[in-house]
């Protein structure tokens, strides 16, 4: 199988910061000024961020939204290292050498997408859910956090058969986009389910009847031992389903292969770039 090329497609632009905002848990939204970006930017994408003048070393980082009309991408990302602490002290107006769009996209086929991100994993699938809005597709989103979401819940105004009572707070966004979205936690956060994100996606598939559900596939975005667990569920009712794996990366573009990982095929285990 070739591989499709990225040739032309990935560019090096002087970003800069539009919007910068900080929320509970270490975590910001980062607004940057990046039309050549934004203009080609799909779900599942990552730019590669030189987040100081003084580290040399990029980081990336998902994209959450991208607006081409605007020329802006909306990274949220978790401040967990030296190199997220120095890109949480850039301020408004500052510039940051962004490489992107990278990374295969997902490709989104079934009617009823189900949408499962967890942690920094949550931004691919905010991207999905936005892609989607007016489509034939009817999408579910299930976002799982540890720490307090970086958005301010409130109940949600979309019925969503099948999840347990008390199980009400969703993304405004995603409420202002009419999909309907849930959350999940093991922390006791009002309204959140209290549990894994793939308990709730269970209750939600439990709820369909035969037809329904085949029109279901899952994708995932998240902690390694999550998207396990997401495959795992796909196994259980037979669906399909896409994952983004994140790995450190030095290159960003598959040159240096440190993000390699190893993935079953056809002719058996083959090690392939993230």
């Amino acid at each position: 199988m070739k591989h499709p090329t990225q040739r032309d497609s990935i560019f090096l632009e002087d970003a800069r910061i539009l919007e910068h905002h900080a929320y509970p848990g270490d975590q910001h939204i980062l607004r940057l000024e990046s039309p050549r970006c934004a203009a080609s930017a799909r779900p599942g994408q990552f730019v590669h961020l030189t987040v100081d003048p003084q580290r040399p070393m990029r980081r990336p980082i998902s994209i959450m939204r991208a607006s081409a009309e605007e020329g802006w991408i909306d990274l949220l990302y978790k401040q967990v290292g030296e190199g997220t602490r120095l890109l949480a002290a850039r301020t408004t107006g500052e510039f940051l050498s962004s490489l992107g769009p990278i990374g295969t996209p997902f490709e989104i086929r079934e009617k009823r997408p189900l949408l499962i991100g967890g942690g920094v994993g949550m931004p691919p699938m905010i991207f999905v859910a936005e892609s989607l809005k007016g489509s034939e597709h009817q999408p579910v989103v299930i976002l799982g956090s540890e720490v307090p979401f970086p958005f301010n819940p409130h109940p949600s105004q979309i019925l969503l058969p099948g999840v347990p009572d008390g199980v009400i707070a969703t993304m405004p966004l995603l409420d202002d986009w009419n999909i309907p979205c849930r959350l999940a936690s093991q922390q006791d956060m009002a309204g959140v389910h209290q549990g894994y994100v793939t308990d709730l996606a269970r209750h939600w598939l439990n709820s369909l009847d035969e037809q329904a559900r085949n029109e279901v596939g899952l994708y995932a975005c998240g902690p390694h031992p999550m998207l396990e667990s997401v495959v795992s569920l796909a196994r259980e009712f037979a669906l399909p389903v896409q994952v983004s794996l994140e790995e450190f990366m030095a290159c960003g573009v598959g040159g240096c292969a440190g993000c390699s990982v190893e993935v079953q095929t056809e002719n058996g285990p083959a090690m392939q770039r993230v």
